[in-house]
């Protein structure tokens, strides 16, 4: 009771101060914050607008019948079939990006992806209603700034080593290619071996699952025993290069692998008959 007491007697303190001495929050800072944001959001629609109406689909025409102030529309299309590409977040993420290196699937990945970000905004929102005192002095707040400090030099660490992690061909996914190749039998099939690594490494995984390697997603199957359905290799890189032919309007065409790494695509589909 006391301490309910002592609230309404900081409250009325404030309503005081404010009509002797300032302005309240409402309406006049919530008036400037929404001008504000007002003004961010219109100098970012102008910056789209310069671009969009400056640049053309060419970027070879840039400096030319085409101004580009702000880059071209684009610079290349996009190759779904590349192998070399190695998408990274944006920098703001990189501490989360990080995390996947500490916390490995399948077994804790969901813990630093949304236990870990999760528990630290609940305690982030929770922590005003259990810390209401009004001192302002760090020096007689030794465990806050002790946490922020805790928590600033964490997420910088992270931030760091996201932005500096070395991305190899040699992925987890591909390191699992020898396991695979044992397991399923065909570690003496070169050119399976080589269709594993090739799918190991472009992302096939992302939608496929094999051996219990990857994710399952938008409907696509396991493909651990996809070579019991009786279809050579020769169907198999058929398929992977142009899905579409075959009534799968979902999947990426992948032709622009070639034709030595398709064939060996439908050497490792083909030897796939799950583990033995």
């Amino acid at each position: 009771m006391a301490t309910l007491d002592e609230r309404r007697a900081q409250y009325q303190q404030y309503k005081e101060d404010v009509k002797t001495r300032g302005r309240p929050f409402y309406p006049y800072a919530m008036f400037h914050d929404t001008v504000m944001s007002l003004v961010v959001v219109a100098v970012i629609i102008g910056l789209a607008c310069v671009w969009y109406f400056t640049s053309g689909t060419n970027p070879d025409s840039c400096g030319g019948g085409d101004s580009c102030l702000l880059g071209p529309r684009y610079a290349e299309p996009a190759d779904p079939g590349t192998t070399n590409f190695v998408p990274r977040p944006d920098w703001y993420f990189y501490f989360l990006f990080y995390l996947l290196r500490i916390f490995k699937w399948p077994d804790s990945v969901i813990l630093g992806t949304v236990g870990i970000p999760t528990i630290l905004l609940i305690i982030l929102f929770l922590l005003p209603f259990f810390d209401t005192r009004t001192e302002r002095r760090l020096s007689r707040r030794p465990v806050a700034v002790i946490a922020a400090i805790l928590v600033v030099i964490s997420m910088g660490v992270l931030t760091y080593k996201g932005a500096t992690a070395k991305e190899a061909l040699a992925s987890e996914v591909v390191q699992a290619v020898p396991t695979w190749a044992e397991r399923e039998g065909f570690k003496d099939n070169k050119d399976a071996v080589a269709g594993a690594t090739t799918f190991a490494s472009s992302g096939c995984t992302a939608c496929h699952t094999y051996l219990g390697t990857g994710s399952s997603n938008l409907g696509a199957p396991d493909l651990s025993a996809i070579g019991k359905s009786g279809q050579g290799p020769q169907f198999f890189s058929n398929y992977v290069s142009d899905p579409s032919k075959f009534g799968n309007n979902v999947m990426p065409k992948f032709k622009a692998l070639g034709d030595e790494k398709l064939r060996q695509l439908g050497q490792f589909l083909s030897a796939s008959k799950g583990p033995k």
